[in-house]
């Protein structure tokens, strides 16, 4: 690899882009220029699209015909595109990066997946591996996130200036998402085993009785609360969280560890974010019983 680049000015307000401007992009970019940061861009394949114009717009993000132009005049170069798109994001940005300009991935997926990026942009401090850790609803760029690489301190040191919750993962690309994956396996196996386990007692009318024993068990969660929100994350995320799952068993793979449990968490999040609902009632059993009936209907095992 070549010399690391030159540092955007100490002190100056950074000028950001970013390609792929989905709900990530769109929740870093309002908080960041609520914060104080002016100039953003955005390049994203369905910028035509009012889910993509509408919010550029309200934020007053240029959005670009290409991502050629989003970068121009950025320092730092966000890409948060699908984690299937990732790689091919880091190639295709690789060539137009100027010196100096720092690609920031933020995408969901496996340590070597982001190695492999990293070696495409090819500059030694041109790439950093950010890791976003909770959902970025709703404290957005405030949402804590770990990055890693030669680049992670002054990055960190720059983006606290604007809010961010930022933590320093390590030197070495892949450090910071091989933290998020692992932990992926435990929030989004809960998820997948909460639908998993009361759709079983909804159907045997034992409901009731497996919230009680729960409940003793594990005093410190509120376990109905706890279950109605997991199954509806699954409904709202399920298919970009069965995609990043697919990344957590590769990374699971890559430390030499069989993911059993996760390949089965990747099945039961596609199969409920698949329904697409778009409304459903809070309480959880009112809940499984729509979905029951939506699997039923789309002939999907419950």
């Amino acid at each position: 690899m070549s010399q690391p680049d030159p540092a955007p000015e100490k002190g100056a307000v950074p000028r950001l882009c970013f390609i792929g401007f989905g709900e990530a992009g769109q929740a870093l970019a309002g908080g960041l220029m609520e914060a104080g940061i002016r100039e953003v861009s955005a390049f994203d394949i369905a910028g035509h699209e009012a889910r993509v114009r509408a919010p550029a717009e309200r934020l007053g993000v240029r959005l670009a015909a290409d991502p050629a132009t989003a970068l121009e005049g950025a320092d730092y170069v966000f890409a948060a595109v699908t984690a299937a798109s990732s790689l091919d994001a880091a190639r295709d940005a690789a060539p137009l990066l100027a010196p100096g300009q720092l690609f920031v991935d933020v995408n969901s997926v496996s340590p070597g997946r982001k190695r492999a990026a990293a070696a495409a942009i090819g500059r030694t401090g041109g790439y950093l591996d950010l890791a976003i850790m909770a959902p970025v609803h709703p404290r957005r760029h405030q949402t804590p996130c770990l990055a890693a690489g030669p680049a992670a301190v002054a990055f960190v040191e720059t983006f606290r200036a604007f809010g961010m919750n930022l933590s320093v993962a390590g030197a070495e690309i892949g450090a910071a998402t091989q933290m998020k994956m692992v932990r992926s396996v435990m929030v989004k196996g809960l998820e997948a085993l909460s639908y998993e386990c009361f759709a079983a007692a909804r159907a045997a009318g034992i409901e009731a009785e497996i919230l009680d024993s729960l409940q003793r068990s594990y005093p410190g969660i509120a376990w109905r609360d706890a279950a109605a929100y997991n199954v509806s994350r699954m409904l709202d995320h399920g298919v970009r969280r069965a995609a990043e799952m697919r990344e957590v068993a590769l990374t699971l793979r890559e430390l030499g560890v069989e993911p059993a449990v996760t390949e089965g968490t990747v099945a039961q999040q596609e199969r409920l974010g698949r329904l697409a609902l778009t409304s459903y009632p809070p309480g959880l059993e009112e809940m499984l019983d729509l979905v029951r009936r939506e699997l039923q209907d789309a002939n999907v095992p419950a």
